[in-house]
């Protein structure tokens, strides 16, 4: 991928203000919110280069057989075709690019991170009718069909493979260290997935000091999620100073300082503290 272009400040103020009125709908959508994530990761996607994502996912579903029947049908038709027959997967390697967490990027490589190859198998099957549904394991996304008695995983970075319990057992203890729960293997909600996208720009990005402006726009969309960490407004505060904007990082520091005022407050004056620093930048 080229080195990340952002959009104009016009355009980003559009998508922003796009991406906040999706995220507050009854039922957000998750390929919109993506492509709205994507175009503000990359400055050459335009609308016509969403609305081809959106047709692209539509004619995938498509080549799903009609209603294929039990969960594990639906799991066996998405492996074989997206898996298969169109070689959507990944590899170690796609956690070091950037471009594995857009999902218009996915669709073009036929790669990207687990949670990203997860989108594509949910969009697909849901267009297609399928009771699909993502499952937030810890460290690994996969997705889940059919209801809890019945449920069938999947995991899209291995091209789809259906996982027994010992596999998904294996996938949360080689990730935590401890054993697999029950609470783990319930449905991921939209914005759930969509903050933990973001989550992961924002770790490529902090790897890699000379893209911290990536980590900002994704710190800047995930506060605009109706729930989000308080704590973002910090890591907000410390993006903006290391960019140079001592002024309004000490802004967002001391505004934060008020906040953890009223829980801790020792941790409150090292704050305040850092704001002082970065203000005695300015001279």
């Amino acid at each position: 991928m080229r080195a990340p272009h952002p959009p104009s400040p016009e355009r980003s103020a559009e998508l922003r203000r796009r991406f906040a009125e999706e995220a507050r709908c009854e039922r957000p959508d998750l390929s919109t919110l993506c492509l709205l994530v994507g175009a503000e990761a990359d400055g050459a996607l335009d609308e016509a280069g969403m609305d081809t994502v959106e047709v692209e996912l539509d004619r995938l579903a498509g080549e799903l057989p009609y209603r294929p029947g039990s969960p594990h049908a639906w799991a066996r038709a998405l492996r074989e075709l997206l898996g298969e027959r169109y070689g959507f997967h990944g590899v170690p390697d796609d956690y070091q690019r950037l471009e594995s967490s857009l999902l218009h990027e996915v669709l073009r490589r036929r790669r990207g991170l687990p949670i990203l190859l997860s989108v594509v198998w949910m969009e697909v099957a849901r267009r297609a009718g399928a009771p699909v549904y993502g499952v937030a394991l810890p460290g690994h996304f996969v997705v889940g069909f059919g209801e809890a008695e019945g449920q069938v995983l999947a995991d899209p970075f291995d091209g789809g493979r259906v996982l027994t319990g010992a596999d998904a057992e294996l996938l949360v203890t080689g990730a935590t260290g401890a054993p697999l729960d029950a609470s783990m293997l319930t449905p991921a909600g939209t914005l759930d997935v969509v903050l933990r996208i973001l989550n992961n720009i924002r770790a490529w990005s902090a790897a890699r000091p000379e893209h911290s402006g990536v980590g900002l726009w994704a710190v800047d969309l995930s506060l605009l999620l109706p729930s989000h960490p308080a704590r973002l407004r910090y890591e907000r505060a410390q993006l903006l100073v290391q960019r140079g904007d001592f002024q309004d990082g000490a802004r967002e520091l001391e505004a934060y300082a008020e906040t953890v005022a009223a829980v801790d407050g020792p941790a409150a004056e090292r704050i305040r503290g850092q704001a002082q620093a970065a203000r005695a930048l300015l001279n």
